[in-house]
Order: structure tokens, then C-alpha cells, then sequence
């Protein structure tokens, strides 16, 4: 793999959607499961961050596809790429 090639590839994560408030933007809980340093025990971490949604379409609950982005605000690195699961209501 070249340099070039390393550029030119985003980070995906997928996640919920916890809040949809904001104008164009939503908050996506992301989760992953890592080993604990000292337990040896497998432990949840989450974290939150802010995605762009030009459309508006996500919603409260639905799980979404991620992209790294170039920074769109002070907060907001992540576009959303995909909806891949609508929230039932």
C-alpha cells in the first residue's frame, strides 16, 4: 500500500443516534468493546460525537454509517454516509 493510498482512506464507524436537535447535524453514540488493562475483562466504552446529516433524515434511535470528514465545525469531524437501520416507532 502507498502513501498515497493511506491519504486517501477515511476512518468508518457506525453508531445510534441519540439526539437529532441540531440543524443538519446529529450526535451518534459510537460503542466498542476493549479488554480492561487490569481485569483482563471486556468492558464497553462509548462516545459521543457530532455528524453532519445535510439531508435531515436520521432520527432519534436510527443506526447510522459514519465517514471521517475534514472539520465543519468546532466539533463536528464526522459526515453521515448511510442510514442502516430506521428506528422503530
Amino acid at each position: 500500500m502507498t502513501e498515497q493510498e493511506k491519504k486517501g482512506r477515511r476512518k468508518t464507524l457506525a453508531g445510534v443516534v441519540v439526539s437529532d436537535k441540531m440543524q443538519k447535524t446529529v450526535v451518534v453514540m459510537v460503542e466498542r468493546i476493549v479488554r480492561h488493562d487490569a481485569y483482563s475483562k471486556m468492558v464497553r466504552r462509548r462516545t459521543k460525537v457530532k455528524a453532519h446529516d445535510e439531508e435531515g433524515r436520521c432520527g432519534m434511535g436510527d443506526k447510522v454509517a459514519i465517514e471521517e470528514a475534514r472539520p465543519l465545525s468546532k466539533d463536528k469531524h464526522w459526515r453521515v454516509t448511510e442510514i442502516l437501520e430506521k428506528a422503530v416507532v
